[in-house]
């Protein structure tokens, strides 16, 4: 077992089996979901620059925000997961982890996010992100690439600020809403019930050329059956 603020991991001893169910009674941040309360808990996190600064409307430092989150997610029975994983040294290793405070961290940030980021800059860090992650996984914290990586993940959370609204119910996140002051949305163009907001003709081309490449295969495959 290792624990620090972010999660606890679990390896080894009937673990190494993985058919083998997890021991109820070695969990220590989450309690099990089918006993957590009945009644659900909804929580508000607001973000800045893409970091938690405050729960509920108290702003928190970073060490008490997570330990309180770590307690609240922890009692509904969020952040469990068991997994097999690829180690860097070839072998495979199964693992249980909880990280309740860190589960809620990543939906609210990922709420904000929704709003915030430019559809293709949102891509492009999502693409990168199994690339970091791996290298902190391996080791690889004081690289030069994982530096190049974090400033880039550093600038585009400049404008991840906001407040997600989530519902924590029996090992479970969901998100109930989310607000930002640059907020990317629009509800005057995303609008179903104003038809002068967007002329379906418009959508005809763009159809006619983002198909262009399956009209062709199509009617090359067409020859060749003919």
């Amino acid at each position: 077992m290792d624990r620090n603020l972010l999660h606890t991991s679990y390896e080894g001893g009937v673990l190494e089996d993985p058919w083998s169910e997890p021991d109820p009674a070695m969990f220590q941040l989450t309690r099990d979901p089918a006993a957590a309360p009945d009644a659900p808990r909804v929580i508000e996190i607001e973000v800045e620059r893409g970091d938690a600064v405050a729960i509920d409307g108290e702003r928190l430092g970073p060490v008490e925000l997570l330990a309180r989150l770590n307690q609240i997610a922890g009692e509904h029975g969020v952040g469990r997961v068991d997994l097999v994983e690829n180690r860097f040294v070839g072998m495979k290793s199964r693992g249980v982890y909880e990280t309740p405070g860190g589960t809620v961290l990543h939906a609210a940030r990922a709420a904000v996010e929704s709003l915030t980021l430019d559809r293709e800059v949102l891509r492009l860090r999502q693409d990168l992100m199994p690339r970091y992650a791996a290298l902190v996984y391996n080791g690889f914290w004081f690289a030069p690439e994982r530096e190049t990586l974090q400033r880039m993940v550093d600038d585009i959370a400049q404008s991840v600020t906001g407040t997600a609204r989530l519902r924590l119910y029996k090992g479970n996140v969901t998100v109930l809403g989310r607000k930002a002051p640059r907020s990317l949305y629009r509800p005057d163009i995303v609008t179903f019930e104003e038809d002068s907001v967007y002329d379906q003709r418009d959508a005809q081309g763009f159809i006619k050329l983002n198909a262009l490449r399956l009209r062709i295969r199509s009617e090359i495959d067409a020859k060749r059956g003919s």
